[in-house]
């Protein structure tokens, strides 16, 4: 009886996550689609104000009698707003498949750091993973030294601050309201939104463009992006409260399947075949560290 209540919770946390990484993936995909018509901080502003309310009721409701907010969960927010800001900047700069494959080398680097704090040697499968999924990495953005783009070494940088910040979940706010944790995120959003939107002041630009008519068309996609961010945020809690972590991870990648597919859809932009082998031997590395955990 106890087996068949662990597969069926197990099963409930598989389609939570893959649920939650399909919301999520559209929201994306519906950020670099409006790009142009909305600056980037406006739409964090926004997006953001509309969640706050929502997860501070239900803060209260889940007996978070104190609303205790440390140190920690701040420096948390402060890195995944960060990580956030640089992801989305990114997204209009580059294919959103390749943008998604080199983000998600982020569980790679949650396995080194966790071994970092932890003080201890990785094993040797999760070291090989680790070169693995770096190579895969050079695959998918293929840096050009005569051209640098520092746009390709973004979801890089966003995927080393989600580490951070995951590392720092499970080491110091393991005990906070996962609502709580949600909250204080989105305020941090809202708060670098309006700190770009101060110094803001060129008409078009993606992220220092001045504040924009909002018209129907414009209200609905930013309350579309609202509901996206707190389906995937709650999915993706649910998901790694119900079921064992290793298998959710790897679920977690079929992110980077819907964001090839929103990308033909939305954007006609189809990876290369250098770029695929980049992918799988990312997922791939993904897939082994995890199952070493």
């Amino acid at each position: 009886m106890r087996l068949e209540a662990v597969r069926s919770s197990t099963k409930q946390a598989v389609l939570a996550i893959v649920f939650a990484v399909f919301a999520l993936s559209l929201g994306d995909a519906l950020i670099k689609a409006s790009a142009q018509s909305l600056p980037l901080w406006q739409m964090l502003v926004m997006r953001s104000a509309l969640v706050i309310p929502l997860l501070w009721w239900l803060a209260r409701r889940n007996n978070a009698q104190t609303l205790r907010i440390s140190g920690w969960v701040i420096l948390r927010s402060g890195c995944l707003a960060v990580m956030w800001i640089c992801y989305y900047i990114s997204l209009p700069l580059m294919p959103l498949s390749v943008a998604a494959a080199t983000y998600y080398t982020a569980p790679l680097i949650i396995v080194a750091l966790a071994s970092l704090v932890a003080r201890t040697w990785p094993k040797v499968p999760v070291l090989l993973a680790i070169s693995v999924g770096f190579l895969g990495v050079v695959l998918v953005i293929q840096p050009d030294v005569t051209d640098f783009q520092v746009a390709a070494f973004l979801p890089l940088f966003s995927a080393w601050l989600y580490a951070c910040a995951m590392v720092m979940t499970a080491a110091k706010c393991r005990k906070d309201d996962p609502f709580v944790l949600a909250m204080m995120l989105n305020i941090a959003l809202v708060l670098a939104g309006l700190a770009i939107g101060w110094f803001a002041g060129r008409d078009g630009a993606l992220v220092s463009s001045v504040w924009q008519p909002v018209d129907f068309p414009v209200a609905a996609t930013v309350f579309a992006l609202a509901m996206i961010m707190f389906i995937g945020s709650l999915g993706a809690a649910i998901a790694y409260q119900k079921g064992p972590p290793a298998t959710v991870a790897a679920f977690d990648y079929s992110y980077l399947v819907f964001s090839i597919i929103w990308g033909a859809v939305f954007f006609d932009e189809f990876p290369g075949a250098v770029a695929l082998i980049g992918i799988f031997l990312i997922v791939g590395a993904g897939l082994v560290a995890f199952s070493q955990d």
